[in-house]
């Protein structure tokens, strides 16, 4: 029988590493309700049980999809839990060199691994190349929530996506959002 404190140690650990909200938590606390990081309950013990053991994805397993979203030729592979349901999830997308994401903002913090290739994400409202930061393979970027942002991949790219969701892409020019210009036509 696994001990309650280790229960909500654990639950804590997984909230803090995937949500990233560790940075700014100053205290985590046990309690019978469950797990609280700063006063506010992030998962009830007993959902420890749900978690999945552990996740084993190797390469030959991933099945690339299209990523619409993205543009000609992006595609995604979600690699554990469900980007537009809450909870965790992780993803990755594939991007050829060139590909363009104009800017827009999430409701929750982001978590950027380069994985391979070059990236190069700038902060802002408007596309402008001057602001793009170059990001080589093996970089990580935090998000933070509501931070307008856009990118480039300067070379083919592979972008693993880490947060909680439900992850949302609200541009910040509503023509530049895809899933309008295809309703449009």
């Amino acid at each position: 029988m696994t001990n309650p404190w280790f229960r909500s140690l654990a639950v804590a650990m997984v909230v803090a590493s995937v949500s990233g909200c560790a940075a700014g938590a100053r205290k985590v606390e046990s309690s019978g309700a469950g797990v609280k990081a700063s006063g506010v309950a992030v998962a009830e013990a007993t959902a420890v049980a749900a978690l999945p053991n552990h996740a084993l994805v190797l390469p030959k397993a991933i099945k690339w999809q299209p990523l619409p979203l993205g543009g000609p030729g992006v595609t995604v592979v979600v690699l554990s839990g469900d980007p537009e349901k809450a909870g965790p999830f992780v993803f990755r997308i594939k991007s050829p060199a060139g590909a363009r994401v104009p800017p827009h903002w999430h409701l929750g913090d982001a978590h950027l691994t380069i994985v391979s290739g070059t990236f190069a994400i700038g902060m802002g409202d408007v596309y402008d190349a001057k602001a793009l930061k170059t990001m080589p393979t093996g970089s990580y970027v935090l998000l933070s929530r509501e931070m307008h942002h856009f990118a480039l991949s300067k070379t083919a790219t592979v972008v693993q996506v880490h947060g909680m969701g439900p992850l949302q892409v609200n541009f910040v020019n509503p023509a530049d959002d895809p899933r309008t210009k295809s309703a449009g036509h």
